[in-house]
């Protein structure tokens, strides 16, 4: 008798692959992570934060968190401009998975 298999093709609603899609990039947890902790932030705070990431990719980054619901962008009408970044509530609610995976992370990995 054949053993019936679960499939995750790539055609289809395949939810491992959306979340990796979204989240697996080198950048979109840190800046979760970082929202998460700092509470809301403003571009160049982030950027100073996390160090080692470009301006450049910091905005697709935030750009795509947006666009996935998970941080919003609030624009005040100031002169200069002030942006200031948060997590939605679709953004905190995705942070306890999140905490769970760091958490294991740092008890399962070595340190350097």
């Amino acid at each position: 008798m054949e053993k019936s298999l679960t499939n995750f093709h790539h055609t289809g609603l395949c939810p491992i692959r959306d979340v990796l899609s979204r989240l697996g990039d080198k950048w979109s947890m840190l800046v979760l992570v970082t929202l998460n902790v700092n509470g809301t932030m403003r571009f160049n705070e982030i950027f100073r934060t996390l160090d080692d990431i470009s301006q450049r990719m910091l905005t697709v980054t935030l750009r795509t968190l947006e666009a996935d619901g998970l941080v919003h962008r609030q624009v005040y009408p100031e002169v200069p401009p002030r942006v200031e970044y948060g997590l939605t509530e679709k953004g905190r609610s995705l942070m306890p998975s999140l905490q769970n995976l760091i958490d294991w992370a740092e008890m399962n990995m070595p340190a350097r």
